[in-house]
C-alpha cells in the first residue's frame, strides 16, 4: 500500500476537464461533502458476499486510512457482526463508526453494548412497506420511530434517522415523517432512493422538499437498479445533501449502490468538493475486496477496471502518449490503476514499431509501417496486451520521433 497520499487537489491539478466545464456550470464555491461507506453493511448485503471478522478489520482500516468520513456496519445481523463492531469501534480510527440498526429499543441496546457513539436507525415510510413488510399504520410508523429516537438521544447517542423507501412514500407524508425525527432529536436525516425509483431530477427535488422542513444535514443513498446511482447522489449534493453513502466496488442488495472511486472523483472534479482522500488507494481497496469475495470487478468497470486506461485503436494509442488528455480524463496514477496497451489488428506504426522494438529489432518507418499492415492482415483481432512502465511509454514516444523524421 502506498503511503503517498494522492489527494483530491492533485487530481483537480491533472484533470483535463477542458471546455466542458463550460457545460457543466460547476459551483463557484467549493464545500465539504461526505463520505460515508457501507460496504461492510450494504456491501455484505450483497449475493454471494461474506467477509470474516478478521476481513472486515482491514476493510475497515484502509477506508480509514483512505480517508473516508464514516465507516457503517450492523452489529444485529449476527454475533460475528456484533463483535466485529465492537473491535472496528475501540480501534479508534479517524472515521465516524456508525452503528446501523432498526428503530426498535432493543437494537439500541445492542449498540450501547458496543460503545457506539453513531448510530443509523430506519424505518420505512412508504405505503408499500408500511403494508406488506411491515404491516402498520403510517401513524404508528411515526410514534415508533420517535420513541426510538427519544431512547437513544436519552443515552447520548448521535443518530442518522433513515427514512426507508423514502423516494416512494407520499411527499406530505414524508415530510411529516421527516420532521418528526428531526424534531425528536435526530442528529441527521438520511434519503434513500431504495429500488432505484428516481432519475436525478427526482432525487434533486425529494431533497430539496425535505430540506426545507428540517434543518438537519441529509444523507443520499441510491441503488442502482436502473444505473442511476451515481447520478442520483450528485443530484441529491446538488440539492442539498452533504453525505452521499458508497460501497467499495458498488457492492450492496441487487446491483447495488454508488460506487466508493466514483462518487469520490466525480466530487472533486465536477464539484470541487473538499475532500481529505488518498485517491490513489482507490484500485488497491477494490482488488482488495473482489480479493475477498470473490466477485470480478468488470473489466469496464469506471477508474479502477483493468479497462479503464487501456488503449487499442492506433490513432488512440499515438495520441494519448503524446498528450494522455486527448483520450483520459484523468491520469491512472491518481485512482492507482496503470496504463495499457492493446497489440493486434488495429495496432497503429507506433505500437507495431513498439513491438519490434522489444522483440531486439530496430524499425524504421517503412518496417513499422509493413508490420502494423502484417498485424491487420493476419484479422486475429487482439494478440496481447502491455501494461505500460514509464520507461515504456517513453521509449514509444522516441520511436514516434524517429520514425516521423523519416517522413520527406
Amino acid at each position: 500500500m502506498s503511503d503517498k497520499k494522492v489527494t483530491a487537489d492533485d487530481l483537480v491539478a491533472e484533470a483535463a476537464i477542458g471546455y466542458a466545464n463550460l457545460y457543466n456550470n460547476p459551483p463557484k464555491d467549493s464545500r465539504r461533502i461526505r463520505l460515508l461507506d457501507s460496504t461492510l453493511r450494504e456491501g455484505e448485503q450483497a449475493p454471494g458476499v461474506t467477509f470474516t471478522h478478521r476481513q472486515r478489520l482491514q476493510i475497515a482500516w484502509m477506508l480509514d486510512y483512505f480517508g473516508v468520513d464514516a465507516i457503517e456496519i450492523s452489529p444485529i445481523v449476527s454475533p460475528d457482526h456484533l463483535r466485529s463492531t465492537k473491535e472496528i469501534i475501540s480501534t479508534g480510527l479517524e472515521a465516524d463508526i456508525v452503528a446501523h440498526i432498526r428503530a426498535l429499543k432493543s437494537d439500541i441496546d445492542v449498540a450501547i453494548k458496543c460503545d457506539a457513539e453513531w448510530i443509523a436507525m430506519y424505518h420505512s415510510v412508504s405505503d408499500i412497506h408500511l403494508n406488506y413488510k411491515l404491516r402498520v399504520s403510517r401513524e404508528e410508523a411515526i410514534r415508533r420511530s420517535v420513541e426510538a429516537v427519544e431512547y437513544a438521544k436519552s443515552h447520548g447517542l448521535k443518530m442518522r434517522f433513515t427514512l426507508e423507501d423514502a423516494s416512494r412514500a407520499e411527499p406530505e407524508f414524508l415530510k411529516r415523517f421527516a420532521k418528526s425525527v428531526a424534531e425528536a432529536g435526530a442528529t441527521r436525516i438520511g434519503l434513500p432512493d431504495t429500488v432505484g425509483a428516481l432519475r436525478p431530477q427526482g432525487m434533486f427535488n425529494m431533497v430539496k422538499m425535505v430540506a426545507e422542513v428540517v434543518r438537519k444535514p441529509i444523507d443520499v443513498h441510491c441503488h442502482n437498479d436502473l444505473g442511476l446511482a451515481l447520478a442520483n447522489s450528485l443530484a441529491g449534493v446538488e440539492a442539498g445533501a452533504d453525505q452521499i453513502h458508497v460501497t467499495i466496488n458498488g457492492l450492496g442488495e441487487r446491483v447495488g449502490i454508488t460506487p466508493l472511486a466514483e462518487a469520490a472523483v466525480a466530487l472533486k472534479i465536477f464539484y470541487g468538493a473538499k475532500l481529505d482522500v488518498r485517491l490513489n488507494m482507490l484500485t488497491e481497496l477494490s482488488q482488495l475486496v473482489e480479493t475477498y469475495t470473490g466477485i470480478k470487478t468488470h473489466p469496464m468497470t469506471p477508474l479502477v477496471g483493468v479497462n479503464a486506461y487501456k488503449h487499442k485503436a492506433g490513432t488512440h494509442v499515438a495520441a494519448v502518449l503524446r498528450a494522455r488528455s486527448a483520450y483520459e480524463l484523468i491520469p491512472p496514477k491518481v485512482v492507482g490503476n496503470r496504463r495499457r496497451i492493446i497489440i493486434g489488428e488495429l495496432s497503429g506504426k507506433n505500437e507495431a514499431a513498439f513491438l519490434l522494438k522489444l522483440l531486439g529489432l530496430e524499425p524504421d518507418e517503412v518496417t513499422a509501417s509493413n508490420a502494423a499492415r502484417g498485424l491487420k492482415n493476419l484479422r486475429c483481432g487482439d494478440l496481447f496486451e502491455v501494461e505500460l512502465t514509464d520507461e515504456m511509454e517513453k521509449l514509444i514516444l522516441e520511436l514516434d520521433e524517429a520514425i516521423n523524421k523519416e517522413r520527406p
